[in-house]
């Protein structure tokens, strides 16, 4: 009598399983274990930090970093402008996309395939910064805070994501239909388009917001005024130029080394910096799957 059970796998598969899982868990450590020690580090004390006793847990759990971090105005001033960068920017930002990738999704759109192709060269040539840089100053945008809206406000690779989502989930016919029922296309597209396109809005939002928040290479070569700065242009010149603000010493200089401060306010600078994307991504993961698998469909 034959033994039932499941099937047995072969030696084989079970050797690259191991293989598959090893390697998995190298990377997650390779990724997990600096955010750790970041995260430590900025509730250690600046002692703990200074002397490199902090590899894993906290070491004299302190919150000397927050409170220097949050009682700086200057944080505070860029932490209001990067937020407001990344909401505005993103509304545009979607908003542009959406335009342009909704009727570049329908066959019967004239000249679709000219504009796709215009659209695929700016992926592979680009005009260089001297002339990006002209170019803005030309319009008028220098040392405002339109340079860091429009001139990055579309990204050619979420056309593609929202393009084929239209392709794959909106189908002519559910157009036609609305039609011989008297919609017009305004209507069509805010009653119905939109509603069934949360997951790609939730990916487009998600993305445009990550890429407005770490940007800071367009404030650093268009801002000159330090009130419109970023915070991510603030939290470079502490990391890479080390310039902490005295203001930021004042009431921590009797209690701790200046060198030792300064690394703990880089790493909860860095904490603080992070809190956005980290809170606005769990409430977007579901779409953000649903939507990029969507849209890497027949790209």
């Amino acid at each position: 009598m034959a033994k039932s059970g499941a099937i047995k796998e072969p030696l084989s598969d079970k050797v690259l399983l191991t293989v598959i899982y090893i390697v998995l868990f190298a990377v997650l450590a390779a990724v997990l274990y600096p955010l750790i020690y970041i995260v430590s580090s900025s509730f250690s004390s600046p002692q703990a930090v200074v002397s490199g006793r902090v590899w894993l847990f906290p070491v004299e759990p302190s919150l000397k970093g927050y409170t220097a971090v949050l009682n700086n105005p200057r944080i505070w001033a860029g932490y209001s402008n990067s937020l407001f960068y990344m909401c505005v920017g993103t509304l545009i930002s979607v908003f542009l996309t959406f335009a342009l990738a909704y009727p570049l999704s329908k066959r019967t759109f004239y000249g679709r395939t000219l504009i796709m192709y215009l659209i695929i060269v700016t992926m592979i040539f680009s005009g260089g910064l001297i002339p990006y840089y002209l170019t803005v100053k030309s319009l008028g945008m220098i040392d405002t805070r339109w340079a860091l809206l429009l001139p990055q406000a579309i990204a050619v690779w979420q056309i593609f994501i929202a393009k084929t989502f239209f392709q794959e989930s909106i189908p002519d016919e559910l157009n036609e239909a609305a039609e011989i029922d008297g919609c017009s296309d305004l209507r069509f597209l805010w009653s119905i388009v939109l509603p069934l396109s949360k997951p790609v809005v939730a990916v487009l939002a998600l993305m445009y917001a990550v890429t407005a928040w770490n940007a800071y290479f367009d404030a650093l070569i268009f801002l000159k005024n330090v009130n419109l700065y970023p915070l991510q242009l603030i939290l470079r010149e502490i990391l890479i130029q080390n310039s902490v603000d005295n203001s930021m010493m004042v009431d921590v200089r009797t209690m701790e080394a200046r060198q030792g401060m300064k690394d703990l306010l880089k790493f909860s600078l860095i904490v603080v910096s992070s809190l956005p994307v980290l809170i606005i991504y769990p409430f977007v993961q579901k779409h953000f799957v649903k939507g990029v698998m969507i849209g890497s469909l027949k790209g």
